[in-house]
């Protein structure tokens, strides 16, 4: 018999800002790492999430954080840049 999955209730409040605040700490780590596909997949959930924030959400996020989620990895990970080749 398979196990039954839980289901995951949508963040909310301070559940959302702590979580957008992992992935982007979690998204640093292996950036310091030069773990770039791993650090790609962090990012893009961190900004997802991120996107979902209000104005006044987005305050609580700490500064040092938002800054390297919105300019320095855009600068590394933006659109402009060559996409990741596949793995064989």
């Amino acid at each position: 018999m398979p196990a039954k999955k839980k289901k995951k209730k949508p963040l909310e409040g301070k559940h959302l800002i702590k979580e957008v605040c992992r992935l982007i700490r979690v998204a640093r780590s292996y950036w310091d790492a030069h773990n770039n596909r791993s650090c790609r997949r962090a990012r893009e959930q961190a900004m997802a999430l991120y996107e979902t924030l209000t104005p006044e959400q987005r305050e609580q996020v700490p500064q040092v954080l938002r800054v390297w989620l919105r300019y320095r990895s855009e600068k590394y990970f933006g659109a402009h840049r060559t996409a990741p080749k596949n793995r064989s």
